[in-house]
């Protein structure tokens, strides 16, 4: 960080909204470089207290129970990523003409002038995956990395910390694209959209213009997903620097400009000489993890392992970014080789008496769980949570042929119910109601229950977590967990 840094908040007063894995940081960072700082939480339980406690022994000003009000004289405020822009605060600062920044933001601005360029990911699924991907295939080019941002390091702690990077693999949700205005990568995906967190910004509309914002200045290539028109409508909305390419992805065969599959084969037709006639063979798709897992037939036969069509659509998407970073062909192979998936991502926990049971706790909204559903042949479905905002009958009527039964839990089961009942009556369904976290043990029993040797039970929530579990770590933990106890019976 260079001298002059810390003399753009010297002396500045500044709002950090929010406690909490963000908003603490962030306090800390801000008192440190010389800004008077006062933190605003809407929450006053004994979390917070202790976090307050903390920051009050620095000289940080905490105000609990009220994260509505402006505190007078804010010239900045920095938010938590998932503070609705619609909050009285925000809209105190808009009137006030104080600029709102997240962490994301405040990360891009501290930046040194010898800074590591990022290569950006968004998307409504599959960011995690393919920013994991990205950073294997940096590595495996020899180049010094990390994934950062909505997971792994923290984007302030890659940007200030002692360690240095050539290049970062950033995730980046809606929310905190939202408070990046200035944010500038040097090449960055959106990987798909579907509706997801209407809830936060109020219509498809707005969710998308979110995630275009991670196009917004990017210097060598904007990567789109060819099956997915909205994301190629993103990139020619974006202002982008001159020179910039939009590389298409699909699982297809490959245009021009594009990265796909021939053959079982991934091929790059962007990023070669005479892209017109040439191609370059980059990996198999059997170097892709994970591989949706075989278990025994009915027949007693195993089925053949084989990726799911959206794991090479992520496998793609990174190799498209790490190649616009200029990574040699043999680094995607050997880094996608060597990629070892997150949990609770189509992760099999186990066959008992020749039906798979598959932990997918991951897919949280409609798009991932069609997705995960279109993996299988014959499924128990176990599916509920909270569903914010979203409806089910477009994923129940392509899933229909597939389900062998479903059993529903959580708060919004009820929405999921229903499209069954529309779109698939003759699937027999079991509605648990309950919202404790012991509900998942009776899921899984019930699910043995409707499975037939051959079948997979697939834990594929379509919904959040929140209403009886932690995260969707918790709710993929228990799935397990009950599986296993089934196992050993």
């Amino acid at each position: 960080m260079t001298s002059s840094v810390p003399s753009e908040f010297r002396g500045k007063h500044v709002t950090v909204a929010g406690l909490g894995v963000s908003g603490v940081p962030a306090a800390k960072l801000l008192h440190g470089l010389g800004a008077h700082v006062t933190v605003v939480n809407d929450g006053d339980d004994d979390r917070a207290r202790a976090q307050a406690a903390e920051l009050r022994a620095l000289g940080v000003t905490v105000r609990l129970g009220d994260g509505d009000t402006l505190p007078e004289g804010t010239e900045l405020i920095v938010t938590a990523p998932g503070w609705q822009p619609g909050k009285p605060l925000f809209q105190a600062a808009e009137k006030a003409g104080v600029p709102v920044w997240g962490d994301v933001e405040l990360a891009w601005r501290l930046r040194g002038p010898d800074a590591a360029p990022w290569l950006c990911v968004t998307g409504t699924n599959g960011k995690t995956t393919t920013v994991r991907m990205l950073a294997s295939i940096l590595k495996a080019a020899g180049l010094r990395t990390a994934a950062v941002g909505n997971i792994g390091v923290s984007l302030l702690d890659a940007v200030l910390g002692e360690e240095t990077y050539d290049v970062l693999a950033v995730e980046l949700s809606s929310y905190q694209l939202h408070w990046a205005p200035s944010l500038r990568a040097h090449s960055a995906a959106v990987l798909n959209l579907a509706p997801d967190h209407l809830d936060w910004h109020g219509s498809m509309e707005a969710y998308a213009a979110d995630k275009g914002r991670v196009y917004e200045g990017n210097r060598v290539a904007c990567v789109y997903n060819v099956a997915d028109k909205a994301t190629e409508d993103l990139v020619r909305e974006a202002d982008v620097e001159e020179g910039c390419r939009a590389i298409g992805f699909t699982l297809g065969a490959p245009g021009p400009s594009q990265l796909g599959v021939v053959d079982g084969i991934l091929v790059d037709r962007a990023f070669v000489e005479n892209r017109q006639r040439n191609a370059q063979e980059l990996a198999e798709v059997s170097d892709i993890s994970p591989p949706v897992a075989h278990h025994p037939s009915e027949e007693g036969a195993s089925r053949p392992h084989f990726v799911a069509p959206h794991n090479i659509a992520n496998a793609l998407a990174a190799a498209a970014l790490a190649r616009a970073y200029g990574v040699p062909a043999t680094a995607v192979r050997d880094g996608l080789r060597s990629f070892t998936p997150d949990a609770h991502r189509i992760a099999h926990v186990a066959d008992v008496d020749g039906v798979a049971y598959v932990d997918d706790s991951k897919a949280t909204n409609t798009h991932a769980a069609e997705a995960s559903l279109a993996a299988y042949e014959s499924i128990v479905w176990i599916a509920g949570g909270l569903a914010k905002g979203a409806t089910f009958d477009e994923l129940v009527a392509k899933a229909a042929p597939r389900l062998r039964g479903a059993v529903l839990i959580g708060a919004d089961r009820a929405l999921i119910r229903d499209a069954l009942v529309r779109h698939a009556p003759e699937v027999p369904v079991v509605d648990l109601d309950r919202t404790d976290t012991g509900a998942m043990l009776q899921a899984v029993q019930e699910a043995r229950r409707l499975a037939r040797p051959g079948d997979t039970v697939l834990l594929a929530p379509a919904c959040a977590s929140m209403d009886m579990f932690t995260n969707y770590n918790k709710r993929g933990d228990a799935f397990a967990e009950a599986v296993r106890e089934l196992g050993a019976r």
